[in-house]
């Protein structure tokens, strides 16, 4: 599995080296290759603001974007390009991108509800 997603991650370079020398690989240095979104001295009240901020966002279309992520792997360009095309078309049938909608044309933040 390390040889199938670590080069996409990292590059094949990189991935080479850790995997050949089976070195350690340091937060600021995984951070700084991509490997990690982010490095925080306290990770737990990081992890936690990360995820309240997600559950207060617009989750439909949160889901279809997972989904997404997940699906396109296997896909080609073209057929990426119209999966997310169809993608977006749902979710902007949703109350929430309403919302989003409006909040961008009053400047405001949006408030989500998950529909």
């Amino acid at each position: 599995m390390a040889c199938a997603i670590l080069p996409r991650i990292i590059g094949q370079g990189r991935a080479s080296e850790l995997l050949f020398f089976g070195r350690s690989l340091k937060a600021e240095e995984g951070h700084r290759w991509g490997f990690f979104n982010a490095v925080d001295a306290n990770p737990i009240s990081f992890a936690i603001e990360r995820a309240q901020e997600l559950s207060n966002g617009p989750t439909f279309a949160n889901g279809i974007t997972k989904t997404q992520l997940h699906q396109e792997w296997n896909m080609s360009i073209d057929q990426a390009i119209e999966s997310e095309a169809q993608a977006q078309a749902i979710c902007m049938q949703t109350q929430d991108f309403h919302r989003a909608y409006e909040a961008f044309v009053r400047k405001t933040k949006p408030e989500f509800a998950g529909n």
